[in-house]
């Protein structure tokens, strides 16, 4: 038993220690992509490497809301093979159709949601404003949602019986994505929106459910920041801390999604980069899985409706998980 203990140590030891509000924790050892800040007195430096994009160029990523993959950054950790993270690829304009699109439509029934239990809401962004004033208590009630393929938070298993449509704008987002980094064949039946507040933190776990653990996870961040704790296939392995930013997409494919991760900490963000957004022009370009109008017209909405989704990113974190489940050759479980 106390050996067992000890191997937690490590981890739960650097999770609290973030967690903390009194005191506060220093953040001189927090990795920041965005400026290339590291800890290099830290026994745990790590050396960054800039990732080389498969495809340069994809007519699809304007409408989507990315800029063209040319002028996308991304980056490596040595001490953590398989995870990349591209440093916000988004416009303006996509973060506010992506943060809008979690709150709109993805929080609606028949996804699934941790407020289901009890509560008896179909549409809950919408029952948040049913008064003349937000319901405050109802839109932080909300924590997570779950599309396509539902994850079982009790057995940790996918079942065929229960899933719903994937999003054909998310899988085409992650087409994307995976086209980007070398992964032709990647296809987004799964995910789980996140909801948190700036008091909000996830638990140690690791990402082992889907039948496929070949395939990468994408993980997108919208809204305010978080400290993202990434260790190793024990607990004892001490983790690095990453901060992850609105726009940013961490990467977990291969040994990184078997390695143990935690969210201690949603920070104040610095920027507001759903901000200055400019409209976008169809490209009459060919789509997988949706038409290009499905998502101008949506997208271009954002220019103007936008004051009650800003309010609630302005204090709220927003993480969507995508995953595939399904081994290449498999059409079901």
């Amino acid at each position: 038993m106390k050996r067992s203990m000890e191997s937690e140590d490590c981890f739960m030891k650097k999770f609290k220690y973030y967690k903390s509000n009194k005191p506060k924790p220093s953040l001189e050892e927090v990795i920041s992509i965005e400026t290339y800040k590291f800890a290099k007195e830290n026994a745990y430096a790590l050396q960054v490497e800039n990732i080389t994009f498969t495809v340069k160029h994809d007519s699809r990523t304007r409408a989507l809301g990315l800029y063209d993959i040319s002028n996308w950054k991304a980056v490596s950790l040595s001490r953590h093979p398989g995870f990349i993270i591209i440093k916000n690829p988004f416009t303006s304009l996509g973060q506010r159709y992506w943060i809008r699109k979690c709150l709109e439509e993805y929080a609606k029934k028949p996804n699934k949601r941790n407020i289901d239990i009890d509560t008896d809401v179909d549409n809950w962004w919408e029952e948040c404003f049913k008064k003349n004033e937000v319901d405050r208590k109802l839109q932080k009630k909300l924590r997570w949602a779950t599309l396509g393929y539902h994850h079982d938070w009790d057995t940790k298993v996918y079942i065929e019986d229960n899933k719903g449509v994937f999003p054909g704008e998310l899988a085409e987002l992650c087409d994307v994505i995976a086209l980007s980094i070398g992964y032709s064949k990647f296809r987004a039946e799964a995910a789980i929106v996140n909801y948190y507040h700036m008091g909000s933190t996830l638990s140690a776990h690791t990402d082992h459910s889907e039948v496929n653990l070949e395939a990468p996870l994408f993980s997108l961040s919208f809204g305010q920041s978080a400290i993202f704790l990434l260790g190793g296939h024990e607990k004892s392995i001490e983790p690095s801390a990453i901060l992850l930013s609105s726009g940013d997409i961490a990467i977990m494919s291969k040994d990184a999604r078997l390695c143990y991760h935690a969210v201690p900490k949603i920070l104040p963000s610095s920027k507001q980069p759903w901000n200055n957004p400019t409209s976008v022009q169809k490209t009459h370009e060919t789509f997988k899985y949706i038409k290009e109008d499905d998502i101008i017209d949506p997208m271009n909405k954002n220019l103007k409706e936008w004051t009650k989704f800003q309010a609630y990113v302005e204090e709220s974190r927003i993480n969507v998980n995508v995953r595939q489940v399904l081994n290449e050759n498999q059409i079901c479980l």
